[in-house]
């Protein structure tokens, strides 16, 4: 599964959704967002490394006041298997 020229490689795996269905689903989360907190301040907390471009893509959608920040967590170690207990590697500023 790599990425050549911009384009991923998905091998014989099947798309789900498209990048244009996952585009509108965002901003109409922005809107919604926007919408239910006119007028107040909203703080979004995501989670690394997993939430950066997810959270970029809504941010372009928001129109109220808004902070984001992030938090970087293990529960594997040096595994693949989670060991049940959840290190903060990077809280919230």
């Amino acid at each position: 599964m790599g990425n050549q020229g911009g384009h991923l490689d998905l091998g014989d795996r099947e798309v789900l959704l498209s990048a244009e269905a996952i585009q509108r689903r965002v901003r109409e989360l922005g809107e919604a967002v926007s919408r239910d907190y006119e007028g107040r301040e909203v703080f979004f907390v995501g989670v690394l490394k997993g939430a950066w471009m997810f959270l970029a893509d809504l941010a372009r959608h928001i129109t109220v006041p808004a902070v984001f920040d992030f938090m970087g967590v293990s529960s594997y170690g040096a595994s693949t298997t989670t060991s049940g207990v959840v290190r903060i590697l990077k809280d919230l500023d």
